[in-house]
């Protein structure tokens, strides 16, 4: 089956735009923030312990839709993350790009604020992002492997279908440069048993797109797999 141009072209346009499609806080906005804001960002433990106690909403939003956990995760401020959960903060709550904590530190391919971050019970499976994706599809695009398999031991849906009509394994190929990061996250998704026979909107299967792009390695490990 052929890929056409206008599939070539897409994912083109995703790979440069989907990794910019988070916002972290500008420096502007970090040096306004107050209250818990500021000690997330910060790193301020102590202070996120003193505003919880006295009564500061834990949930409290900025302008881009950001909590304090956002803010704590963009920032890699993992003992904040700690304090703002055992405050009772929810760790699932979406920002206005429709991220939660878990898909900033996917992106980031920051596995150890991750690995926090599921330990305290936030989410592996919701879904995020203008792509009605998952941190999952995220990380895969990325070939950030370590956080796949992260990911898939914390429960992510392995088959969800996003709104380009793209998993977690399409992604991994059509996004991704068939090098060694990306093959790790294919051999991770294939030894969880996600499906080689889903195929995107124009019908290609992950097996047909590896094929296209020549990526060698990849068509050898679908394959071997029973992909067709």
């Amino acid at each position: 089956m052929k890929i056409t141009t206008a599939t070539c072209a897409l994912a083109l346009s995703l790979l440069a735009s989907t990794a910019g499609a988070q916002v972290a806080p500008s420096a502007a906005e970090a040096a306004a923030y107050t209250g818990l804001h500021a000690a997330a960002h910060q790193g301020d433990v102590d202070k996120v312990v003193q505003l919880s106690a006295s009564g500061s909403a834990l949930n409290a939003t900025d302008g881009n839709g950001r909590t304090p956990a956002h803010v704590a995760a963009f920032a890699r401020q993992r003992e904040v993350v700690r304090a703002l959960a055992k405050a009772g903060a929810d760790l699932n709550l979406l920002d206005h790009d429709r991220y939660d904590a878990v898909t900033i530190a996917a992106v980031a391919d920051d596995e150890a604020t991750l690995a926090v971050l599921l330990q305290l019970g936030a989410s592996a499976k919701q879904v995020t992002s203008r792509y009605d994706g998952t941190a999952l599809i995220a990380a895969a695009h990325l070939g950030h492997d370590g956080v796949v398999r992260q990911l898939i031991a914390a429960g992510a849906p392995l088959d969800h279908v996003n709104n380009l009509h793209w998993t977690a394994m399409i992604e991994s190929i059509v996004l991704g440069d068939g090098g060694p990061r990306h093959q790790a996250t294919l051999k991770a998704l294939l030894d969880a048993g996600a499906s080689t026979q889903l195929a995107d909107r124009a019908g290609h299967t992950p097996l047909t797109l590896a094929k296209a792009r020549g990526y060698s390695v990849m068509v050898e490990m679908l394959t071997k797999a029973g992909a067709r």
